[in-house]
């Protein structure tokens, strides 16, 4: 999209709305198994709806988890408690569970990786005790300079006013609103840069009365004017780019959000992948991240591939930097690395892969030790990944997430300038 003038839009959600409620549960799942025994192998899969969660999937450990009662905790700290539950109550809701272990045939072909060997003229496959791919598939990865933490704009934006929408409520700023909301941005880019804020979107599920206003018309001007106040104009305070005369702002355009959350629709994980990574901005190889343990190169080969393109952009080598790596189950080289700059990088595409080969570790033991990703939950209190499973899993900056370090660019910057390229 570089050098066209388009309108792009990304939308988030909040940690209320059912399929992340379901990635929370699941993460929540996960970050316990890992906090108890680090080698779990955990795929851990959520739905809710009114009145139960489900929660199914294969998972093995050397420990003892209470798979309900981390439910329960999960949904009561997102707030479906009392007036607030719509029909999905943590300490009333059914909780039921269907647990396999791990298929043996996935879990050797992980443990025994597969290692592509080259001698001489000849390509052997030879067993090494390296960790393979917990699955085949393809990862991206992406980065650009739209925003200090390296992402895309609209979902940047989106993001902030979703986190602040829960932000409000949690806070009590606020008496009327509920857990489940969305938001969504329309960035203007003028010459492939963002210009202006087109649109900006939030709908915010809410009590019916509102301190004894019954009217939906005049409840629906207070949540207005609450929320241009308290959510939009507070996140927009430090953008550089902020709405103007000309931006459509649209607050709960359905005209009523009273029923929502898992009673209003199902929830699954895995079903908000986009607003997990980059809003749509860069390409998803359709892999979820949440209830899977480091094992499942769905997730860290997805978090190594941002670390790459974040560096890449970091060290200057390009403004929009996306990597696709590719998998197969067993296997614990990359089948293939993708580099792909949209005509921006100052170096060519190909020499900046040849310098991911040398720099980054992309086997799924190299991944999972570079960010310690088995140990995480245990280092932050016992609750990582959830933190993750809402806002997004890239571009954080309210908690330390090891793929967004650029640890690297200085290395990438010096190994450019090093070779005489004319081009730095």
């Amino acid at each position: 999209m570089t050098g066209k003038n388009f309108l792009f839009t990304s939308e988030s959600v909040t940690e209320g709305h059912p399929d992340k409620v379901c990635d929370q549960i699941s993460d929540a799942i996960l970050d316990e198994f890992l906090s108890k025994d680090n080698r779990s192998r955990v795929a851990a899969e959520t739905t809710v709806t009114t009145g139960m969660a489900l929660i199914c999937g294969e998972i093995t450990a050397d420990c003892y988890v209470d798979i309900p009662q981390v439910v329960r905790n999960t949904i009561r700290n997102i707030g479906y408690t009392g007036s607030c539950s719509g029909g999905f109550d943590a300490d009333t809701c059914a909780v039921l569970t269907s647990i396999d272990e791990q298929s043996t045939d996935i879990g050797n072909g992980v443990n025994k990786a597969l290692e592509s060997r080259t001698t001489n003229a000849d390509t052997s496959i030879v067993e090494t005790e390296d960790l393979g791919a917990g699955d085949q598939g393809i990862m991206f990865g992406y980065a650009c300079n739209e925003t200090p933490e390296l992402m895309p704009l609209p979902i940047s934006l989106a993001h902030r006013l979703s986190y602040r929408l829960a932000q409000v409520r949690k806070q009590g700023l606020v008496n009327y609103l509920r857990p489940d909301g969305k938001s969504q941005v329309t960035v203007e880019y003028v010459n492939g840069k963002p210009s202006r804020i087109h649109t900006i979107l939030l709908s915010t599920q809410h009590n019916p009365v509102i301190n004894g206003v019954t009217n939906n018309n005049e409840v629906q001007n207070i949540i207005k004017e609450d929320l241009q106040k308290l959510v939009i104009d507070y996140v927009f305070e430090s953008c550089d780019i902020k709405p103007d005369a000309d931006t459509i702002i649209l607050i709960n355009p359905s005209g009523r959000f009273v029923i929502g959350g898992p009673q209003g629709d199902s929830g699954l994980t895995g079903r908000k992948i986009i607003v997990d990574t980059y809003g749509g901005y860069s390409r998803h190889g359709g892999g979820a991240f949440s209830g899977k343990d480091p094992t499942k190169v769905d997730r860290s080969a997805a978090y190594a591939a941002r670390y790459v393109a974040k560096n890449i952009v970091a060290a200057g080598l390009a403004d929009k930097c996306e990597i696709e790596l590719a998998y197969a189950i067993g296997v614990a080289d990359p089948l293939s690395i993708l580099v792909d700059t949209f005509g921006t990088g100052k170096i060519s595409d190909e020499e900046i892969e040849k310098l991911v080969r040398k720099n980054f570790n992309l086997k799924p033991a190299g991944i999972i030790n570079k960010f310690d990703l088995r140990n995480l939950p245990k280092k932050n209190g016992g609750k990582f990944y959830q933190l993750l499973a809402a806002y997004g899993h890239m571009g954080r900056t309210d908690i330390d997430v090891p793929w967004e370090h650029t640890d690297k660019a200085d290395d990438l910057k010096n190994q450019v300038s090093a070779c005489g390229c004319s081009c730095m």
